[in-house]
């Protein structure tokens, strides 16, 4: 019963931080050190629990998805939302695939989280006080350019702590791209990011990967599309209204707290 609670505590926890710009990875590096939760092998529990949030953006958003693929062949716009997004995940393929054993042995570290979300949530204060008045208010607006960019800000993300949809999110805005319109790019370029890094992870882990353990699995999958939906419902009001900075505060004390802890263990 403690590892079915567990599982479902880290799953609400993938769920609410993967779309949040205070990032999953991280989150999770610390709850699985903190909880002491041993999933089974290859990580393979932390890589599904990731098809939990891809399939809320999905389900979310399936009538944006459906439009796009039904205009695929007549509408400029659907052509040049699909482009934008795999133009942006792109650079992340890419360094993904020859960084991947760097990433995941060197950088996948407690401390390095901790240091990561401090500095992260100072550079969001920062950028909510300097980014430019938005000149683009829609996807299908983007530029090849603009969309590339915005795909190599993302791989900073890379480092566990930074934030995939913080990274996206800021970077759009200091563009010119406005908060909701940033913050939708952000959910739907998670889409083939995370599936392809899921996808990889599960390739670079097949000789290691068991279905044994296949309850937590199941449970955390479906606390994380759960949480996911709402909370990709509720961040676009919310940053439109409020912006980024009660998220930054967030990053800077966690960050500070945990790393406290750690030192102190």
């Amino acid at each position: 019963m403690q590892d079915l609670l567990e599982a479902a505590l880290l799953g609400v926890v993938e769920g609410l931080t993967e779309f949040l710009p205070v990032s999953s990875t991280g989150h999770l590096i610390l709850g699985t050190e903190l909880l002491g939760f041993q999933g089974p092998p290859g990580k393979v529990f932390e890589i599904v629990i990731q098809f939990g949030a891809i399939l809320a953006v999905l389900v979310v958003y399936a009538r944006r998805f459906l439009d796009v693929a039904l205009g695929l062949r007549h509408d400029p716009g659907a052509r040049r939302f699909v482009m934008a997004i795999l133009l942006a995940f792109l650079p992340a393929a890419v360094i993904g695939v020859f960084a991947h054993g760097f990433i995941k042995g060197v950088l996948f570290s407690p401390f390095v989280v901790c240091v990561a979300l401090i500095v992260g949530g100072v550079a969001i204060l920062v950028i909510e006080r300097m980014y430019p008045v938005a000149t683009v208010n829609q996807i299908e607006r983007f530029s090849p350019w603009l969309a590339l960019k915005i795909g190599l800000i993302q791989c900073i993300a890379m480092i566990p702590g930074v934030s995939r949809s913080g990274a996206t999110i800021l970077g759009a805005l200091m563009m010119g791209v406005g908060r909701k319109t940033a913050a939708e790019f952000s959910f739907f370029l998670a889409v083939p990011t995370l599936a392809g890094a899921a996808v990889y992870d599960l390739y670079k882990n097949r000789a290691t990967l068991s279905l044994d353990g296949g309850l937590l699995i199941v449970v955390g999958f479906l606390a994380a599309f759960i949480v996911s939906m709402i909370v990709i419902r509720w961040m676009v009001e919310f940053v439109s209204r409020h912006g980024f900075a009660p998220f930054a505060w967030y990053r800077i004390v966690v960050g500070a707290v945990l790393l406290a802890v750690l030192l102190t263990r």
